[in-house]
């Protein structure tokens, strides 16, 4: 899994150098900032379900046409799969911010999955919807400290860009 830490080193290593002052300033801001990450992932781990299923209905009220017979939100099976599939996302966020990387998004949330989605007849553009309402529904310091709130949002800028 990458972090900060793992890609430093890895591109020093495949450079053939030593980490510069230039790398090794990356991973201390990381570093300062893991208390930041480290709130924003434990609160998301308290709210995660509610989380997920507010950004489900948003997505749903966004594009009902989803229910309609045939689309991707048209069966109770249908339906839970969406609502799994967005709390995965949340949950990959939860672990990107204990690491400290975009990793976990990158190997198991992004790679492939607009792939996945096209061969399946999925849109993108509802887990777009769902992830951009759990960013505009985050608010410091209701939720969590300005900083975590930062740091959480970052990561969920990440994934609704990889998605779109």
């Amino acid at each position: 899994m990458k972090s900060v830490v793992t890609t430093v080193v890895s591109a020093a290593d495949a450079a053939g150098r030593f980490p510069t002052s230039s790398d090794l300033e990356s991973v201390q801001g990381s570093i300062q900032r893991a208390g930041a990450r480290l709130e924003a992932a434990e609160k998301l781990a308290k709210n995660i379900d509610s989380v997920a299923q507010e950004a489900y209905d948003a997505c749903i009220k966004k594009y009902p046409y989803l229910n309609n017979a045939g689309e991707a939100n048209s069966t109770d099976t249908f339906k839970a799969k969406c609502a799994r599939d967005i709390k995965h996302y949340m949950r990959l966020i939860q672990y990107c911010l204990v690491v400290g990387g975009t990793g976990p998004l990158d190997e198991w949330g992004i790679a492939g999955a607009r792939e996945v989605y096209r061969a399946l007849g999925l849109p993108t553009a509802p887990y777009v919807e769902a992830l951009s309402f759990a960013r505009t529904r985050g608010c410091a310091p209701r939720d969590m400290s300005p900083q975590a709130l930062t740091e959480y949002n970052a990561l969920l800028d990440y994934a609704i860009n990889s998605l779109s």
